[in-house]
């Protein structure tokens, strides 16, 4: 007979747990079909969640406060919440899902008696909400999860394809000259030496600007809204191919941009100067690979591991008039991004992390991280989703989204990308955005217009001699 241990939280599971940073993960799942509840609750014991050593364990505090994963049976009843009624006021199923969220970003914390997760099965609504404590694991190793119990849709015996992301500005030829290598190398040092200095001033004094969307501390426990803002992954392409070398996720900074821009116009009463900082703060994947993962893979191999393996940047987003040109706000985006890549930033936020856990404690280290988000705007994160139609438990999966529990911004931005559309949740404070189906609207206007503005360019743009030849 084996003995099952105890096995010590991660430092960056201990981080979550403290009270300044206790953040549980919320994700929508939409379908146009009636729940079918016994199915959900018979995939669900069927899957690989009750042999999981982070979703089948409850959290223990020992004597000397030292935090442990203790493996437990799961009982499904207190896992599964069902709700019958509708959810007042909600003007269709999106709105509902939507209000119920935003009432979880605020309310009664995960019981810790039972591992860390909940479904809440609304039935009046057809859709499901996962709640998941963020020491379980990030976005990637939940997504992955999730998708290893997804079928695809058109083929209900195939499991989904991961997506990988590949950057085309980290495709470098192996046969570069030293003298290229070396100004790299140089580049890398600069932009990491100046980004960390960037990084530790905001930690420790420096703030954004006060403007109308400004948190600060306590702005986490204020009554919340949530809307999404909906993007076509096609009309990103669109607006990528305007500017050689661009990515999705410098699009979607662009947008971002551009957007609160707009928003901003509408909403303050005197003219802001031109370049007000307004810095986000978005949270990077450092697997190996991006996107999400095999799940086998994931729990076998180290590097890509269950867990939360991920970094933070600084991303600044610079205030500008909406007469601008909208691909401006791409430019700028793209100009910074590369940077930022050419850095090691993200890497040295988690060490940096972790090694204040190990000097000071949990307690100091999540006092650095909130002081960090009460001096920052806004937060932003971007997850890759299936790029087709899923099924889970037989309901056709119609829509995708995630967001957090409240954080002391005002404004919290987590986006999925999922079948040739991206869902952004924007989580605000509603004292301080009363109108977020404005700002949802601004962003969406955003990329319109910076799509415009690509196909004017793609159509004045020269052929390349490349393209030329192709033609012949």
């Amino acid at each position: 007979m084996t003995m099952e241990t105890d096995e010590p939280l991660t430092p960056a599971g201990r981080l979550f747990i403290q009270p300044e940073t206790n953040i549980v993960v919320l994700c929508c799942l939409g379908t146009k079909q009636p729940l079918r509840i016994e199915a959900i609750k018979s995939v669900i014991a069927d899957s690989m969640l009750v042999k999981h050593p982070r979703l089948s364990s409850v959290l223990i505090v020992d004597k000397n406060g030292r935090e442990y994963w203790r493996k437990t049976e799961i009982d499904l009843d207190r896992h599964v919440v069902v709700r019958h009624d509708p959810v007042e006021e909600a003007t269709d199923d999106e709105d509902a899902a939507n209000l119920y969220m935003a009432d979880l970003a605020v309310s009664t914390p995960l019981a810790t008696d039972k591992p860390l997760w909940e479904l809440h099965l609304l039935t009046s609504h057809k859709c499901a909400v996962v709640r998941a404590h963020h020491a379980l694991g990030d976005g990637i190793s939940m997504l992955s999860f999730f998708m290893a119990m997804c079928r695809k849709a058109d083929d209900p015996e195939t499991m989904p394809n991961m997506n990988y992301v590949v950057d085309p500005r980290n495709k470098h030829s192996g046969e570069e000259a030293i003298g290229w290598i070396l100004w790299r190398l140089l580049k890398v040092i600069w932009l990491t030496l100046v980004f960390v200095f960037d990084f530790i001033a905001r930690v420790l004094w420096v703030r954004d600007e006060t403007t109308v969307i400004s948190g600060g501390a306590g702005v986490e426990l204020w009554p919340r809204k949530l809307v999404t803002a909906k993007f076509l992954i096609d009309d990103m392409k669109l607006v990528k191919k305007s500017i050689p070398k661009t990515t999705i996720n410098d699009v979607l900074f662009g947008v971002i941009s551009f957007g609160l821009s707009k928003y901003l116009d509408t909403r303050s009463p005197k003219s802001l100067h031109e370049g007000l900082r307004m810095t986000g703060l978005a949270m990077v994947n450092l697997r190996p690979q991006a996107g999400h993962q095999d799940l086998i893979k994931m729990m076998q191999d180290k590097s890509m591991g269950w867990g939360n393996k991920f970094g933070m940047l600084l991303l600044p987003a610079y205030y500008y008039s909406s007469r601008s040109d909208p691909l401006e706000y791409l430019r700028r985006a793209k100009t910074m991004i590369d940077q930022k890549k050419s850095s090691l930033e993200s890497f040295f936020s988690y060490k940096f992390g972790y090694l204040i856990m190990s000097i000071m404690g949990a307690k100091y280290a999540s006092l650095l991280n909130y002081k960090i988000l009460c001096n920052t705007t806004f937060t932003i994160s971007n997850m890759v989703g299936p790029k087709e139609k899923v099924m889970f438990a037989d309901h056709p999966v119609d829509y995708m989204k995630t967001t957090s529990t409240s954080l002391p911004h005002g404004i919290t931005m987590h986006m999925v990308s999922y079948a040739g559309t991206a869902y952004m949740q924007l989580l605000v404070a509603k004292d301080l955005v009363p109108d977020p189906e404005v700002l949802a609207k601004c962003l969406e206007d955003a990329l319109l217009e910076m799509k415009e503005a690509a196909v004017a360019t793609i159509k004045n743009k020269k052929p390349s001699k490349e393209e030329q030849i192709d033609k012949i």
